[in-house]
């Protein structure tokens, strides 16, 4: 081609190759090139498993896992549990720091519930090792939060000798000597399980002990003494002045349980000698320190596809619980503000929320009652729809996600500044705790901090008794809310509680356990009163009259997919029922009980706790020991329990020893002579039966005699409630007791329950 000469571009005299553009690839981003502190926050959030996987990947990232302590302190050990594979991975995050390996660490080796350890010397390795583990989660919890590890080492203890708890207390009582760091919670929690025993001595040792861990720095000891020596300081003036002036002092530590008592005793009058509006003043900044982010929980339920059905059905099992166990109002309050900011943290399945909520009554009576809830007792009254190791697990579960913080301000603690501030007549104090009661049932109502909650009770309390005026204007300087404030949220309330009808399960079963359990006449059958309309409580409020929006019911009653999730029992003498069923309730008996003689007590009781727990997975010290179930003059149809196969007994193991096995050898073979000869039972149950078991309620007044029981065939029983049963065998025999004198002391024994769970056949 000549120089000159210009072409055209066909392909004919077109041959000069053209140059080719190289374009230049973009650089490609990938977990490496992340900054560091970016790569931290994204290794924070993986699973141990997954940690490991990317630690092998590169050996920058293994330099990063290996030196940061952050990355393992953070780590998430979500639904898993430790185990014989997983137990090293658990012991070097709790070393780094990690606060949920921890607490899951010392809880699996006080039950003995994931490690595998031989028989030999258990109690004593499990108690050291569950011992270290449980000091160690002490110091990592939140600052926030008390002391809880004596929570779970609290007696009854076993009375054998080989108790894991009593080790642990032995190891953490000579770990206060050597390790003066954790010397004040370390001390506070020995101090708050001596005060558990019976024992003068060991109730005496608590109080040096307690003085101890408040030299130690302790507020929460401190404050323990401060309420042991409030009594007697109130006989000398003086000595009172100094007590309220360290209460302040506690107060201003951030001890909240000191700020509540403060505002109780200013509450009464002027202790501290200040002016009416400092007066005032500090006792509406405790209210206005209810913490509104702890009380979003609610909202968060229901992102997380937990419907105000579900967690309906739920509360109102816990109540029937409570009634049943006779537990404090205060403790129901408490279990249900845990599942609420549980639920608000994890997500939970809805095959699980049952075990949710007895898995945090047990940890919460364990806190606060002295009558606790038994882990056996706590699966029977699920009617055995999960296991031993299940509750245990979810217990761990519950006290890792909300960081050791068991007990926080409720609606009820509140409550008792209001009725201080301005008491009210017997009557309407039964109203205003029937109220808050009624209140825990909806999310719609736990959205509101309890403070205002509690204020906005008070003032519907009030209105509907009748009071003038109805929110005096001290009450607006104490507690910082007017009438205007709070009068949307007591109209909320009435409509909540009285408007709505009351849902109902699958099997048409009013879900009232609240109401139930305040027709007692210890509470003055408070809740049949009947409730003013709507209009009259408008007009009382000085508000205009706005019909109530009312949620569409159902066809049925209830939501669509109520049959997908595990519906409430039905509590048997109590259900409200259709009309065509009113006369026929009690035949859904399904918690039979008993009055026996002295020895059949005595028999009963060495293989009660064994035959309500089918796995068997026994603990030494986790026994019955609720006295006011043992005095109850209760008694319901009593049914005689079927021998175990040689097949069963194969499947039953004991991971350790209990105290309750004793005598359980004898106590079988009594068992089995005593049923030779019977035919076994065989019940037809619903289909969709739900898993939550039919908790019992019995008025104080149905008193029987075990000496006078009528025998008759099943045939007979079921003809002559109402209820079909095609497959009952007619020589199995039942014990209908008779009426007794009163005044006769009778025993309730508790039996398993015979309810399906699975909608197969008992």
């Amino acid at each position: 081609m000549k120089a000159g000469v210009v072409h055209c571009r066909c392909s004919k005299c077109y041959s000069v190759p053209t140059r080719k553009r190289v374009r230049k690839r973009t650089p490609v981003l990938n977990l490496l090139s992340l900054p560091e502190e970016v790569l931290l926050c994204v290794l924070k959030c993986l699973s141990p498993e997954d940690l490991l996987s990317v630690r092998a990947v590169h050996s920058q990232l293994r330099d990063i896992v290996d030196n940061h302590s952050s990355v393992w302190a953070r780590v998430s050990f979500k639904d898993t549990w430790p185990s014989p594979n997983t137990l090293w991975l658990f012991e070097r995050a709790a070393e780094k720091g990690n606060f949920e390996a921890a607490v899951k660490l010392g809880i699996a080796y006080l039950y003995n519930e994931g490690p595998l350890l031989s028989d030999e010397g258990r109690a004593d390795v499990c108690g050291r090792k569950a011992s270290h583990f449980f000091s160690l989660a002490e110091s990592l919890r939140s600052p926030m939060s008390d002391p809880f590890m004596w929570v779970f080492i609290r007696p009854p203890w076993s009375p054998s000798g080989s108790c894991c708890k009593a080790v642990v207390f032995d190891h953490l009582k000579a770990e206060c000597v050597s390790n003066v760091e954790k010397r004040g919670p370390l001390l506070h929690c020995l101090a708050r399980v001596l005060q558990l025993f019976d024992e003068d001595e060991r109730r005496s040792y608590a109080i040096n002990v307690l003085e101890e861990s408040s030299q130690a720095g302790c507020l929460q000891s401190s404050y323990l003494l401060w309420e042991h020596n409030r009594k007697a300081a109130m006989a000398d003036p003086g000595r009172y002045l100094q007590c309220i002036r360290t209460l302040r002092d506690y107060a201003g530590k951030g001890c909240w349980e000191a700020q509540l008592s403060l505002a109780k005793e200013c509450s009464n009058g002027n202790p501290l000698g200040l002016e009416a509006k400092a007066c005032s003043d500090l006792v509406a900044q405790v209210f206005s320190s209810s913490n509104q982010t702890l009380w979003n929980g609610a909202q968060a339920v229901l992102r997380r596809d937990i419907k105000d059905s579900m967690r309906y059905i739920l509360v109102d099992w816990l109540v029937e619980v409570t009634t049943m166990k006779d537990f404090s109002s205060l403790t129901l309050h408490v279990t249900v503000g845990c599942v609420d900011r549980y639920l608000a943290l994890r997500s939970v399945p809805k095959a699980r929320l049952q075990l949710l909520g007895i898995a945090c009554m047990v940890v919460c009576t364990r806190y606060i009652s002295k009558e606790i809830l038994t882990i056996r007792e706590a699966v029977w009254l699920t009617d055995n729809t999960y296991k031993y190791e299940d509750l245990v697990r979810m217990m761990g579960e519950v006290v890792s996600v909300l960081e050791g913080k068991i007990r926080s301000p409720t609606l009820l603690d509140y409550g008792e500044v209001l009725l201080s501030l301005l008491p009210l007549e017997r009557r309407t104090t039964h109203l205003f705790s029937y109220i808050c009661e009624l209140s825990l049932l909806y999310s719609a109502l736990a959205t509101s901090p309890p403070a205002k909650l509690a204020c906005a009770v008070l003032l519907l309390t009030r209105a509907l008794h009748h009071y003038a005026p109805i929110w005096p204007s001290h009450l607006t300087d104490y507690t910082g809310f007017s009438k205007q404030d709070i009068v949307s949220l007591s109209v909320l309330l009435y409509v909540k509680c009285f408007s709505q009808d009351v849902p109902k399960d699958y099997r048409h079963v009013s879900l009232t356990g609240v109401k139930q359990r305040f027709e007692d006449e210890a509470y003055q059958h408070i809740s049949k009163e009947k409730v003013m309309d709507f209009k009259e409580l408008c007009q009382i409020l000085e508000i205009p009259e706005v019909a109530p929006q009312m949620e569409p019911p159902s066809p049925t009653g209830q939501p669509a997919d109520i049959h997908t999730f595990l519906a409430s029992p039905s509590s048997t003498s109590k259900r409200r029922r259709d009309d065509n069923m009113e006369a026929h309730r009690a035949s859904f008996v399904a918690t039979p009980t008993a009055e026996l003689s002295n020895q059949e007590e005595m028999l009963l009781d060495d293989i009660l706790d064994w035959s309500l727990d089918t796995s068997c997975s026994g603990y030494e010290g986790d026994q019955e020991e609720s006295e006011g179930e043992k005095d109850s003059n209760s008694s319901m149809v009593s049914i005689k329990l079927h021998p175990l196969t040689d097949e069963d007994k194969g499947q039953e193991h004991c991971r350790a020893l209990s105290s309750d096995d004793d005598s359980f050898c004898e106590a079988v073979k009594e068992v089995n002579m005593d049923c030779q000869g019977q035919e076994p039972l065989s019940v037809s149950t619903e289909l969709h039966s739900s898993g939550y078991s039919s908790v019992q309620s019995i008025s104080p007044s149905s008193t029987c005699s075990s000496s006078s029981l009528l025998p008759c065939t099943f045939r007979t029983f079921t003809t002559s409630l109402g209820v079909a049963s095609a497959n009952a065998q007619p020589g199995f025999r039942l014990l209908v007791p008779m009426q007794r004198p009163r005044g006769t002391s009778s025993k309730q024994v508790k039996r398993k329950n015979s309810a399906a769970h699975s909608g197969g056949m008992v």
